[in-house]
């Protein structure tokens, strides 16, 4: 096995299919208030907290987008479809967090959403025990692509950020880690991977059960 002593999950489109749940929530809405080029706006926002997500479609559409009420009602939408475990997680989740308890690996998880959407979606799906800490995006002050979730979740499991890997799926994230001398595993979701992904990421890999067979 590689030599590691700890692993920092991002979320959204590591853990759970809830990229794709999102978008299709923002999506939705632009059709029906005739909203046009929000897919390409979505992209930017992929990886990055609430703070900067306002930000990113501010400057899309201006300062005059009611972008408080869009969201508001984009998060009902969500919670509507998804609450309750109904969230579909990605292939290999329980496979890769055993394999890290059962060698005892340190596990952290790194997201820029809220925490209570956080621990709700994971404590739904059955998986909140296999995580030492949780950091999430209003912990910090700077998203990603600055590195503070990913050194602040390194500092509460105790573990030297080159000693961990940091598993992402965003562009943003991948940056992210690597700003925070982490090892990134870029397995990618909406966004497939770029040649600075594959410079930043010490691997791109197309599963979660790829990352068990290169950690062994």
């Amino acid at each position: 096995m590689k030599d590691f002593d700890a692993v920092v999950f991002d979320m959204d489109g590591v853990i759970f299919d809830s990229e794709k749940a999102v978008m299709d929530c923002w999506s939705e809405l632009a059709d029906k208030y005739g909203i046009t080029g929000m897919d390409e706006v979505f992209y930017k926002c992929i990886g990055v907290n609430e703070a900067k997500t306002k930000e990113i479609v501010l400057e899309a559409y201006g300062q005059d987008f009611p972008y408080d009420e869009y969201a508001r009602e984009a998060s009902k939408l969500f919670h509507a479809k998804y609450d309750g475990g109904r969230l579909p997680m990605k292939s290999g989740v329980v496979e890769i967090l055993e394999f890290f308890k059962k060698n005892n690996k340190k596990i952290a998880l790194a997201s820029s959403t809220k925490k209570e959407s956080v621990v709700a979606e994971l404590t739904d799906a059955k998986i909140i025990h296999y995580f030492d800490e949780i950091v999430t995006g209003d912990m910090v002050s700077k998203s990603k692509p600055e590195p503070d979730i990913f050194l602040l979740a390194c500092e509460k499991i105790g573990v030297a950020p080159e000693r961990a890997y940091a598993i992402e799926d965003s562009f943003n994230g991948i940056r992210a880690a690597a700003a925070g001398n982490l090892r990134p595993i870029m397995v990618p979701d909406i966004l497939p991977a770029d040649d600075e992904m594959r410079e930043r990421a010490e691997v791109v890999l197309d599963s979660l059960e790829d990352v068990i067979k290169y950690l062994k």
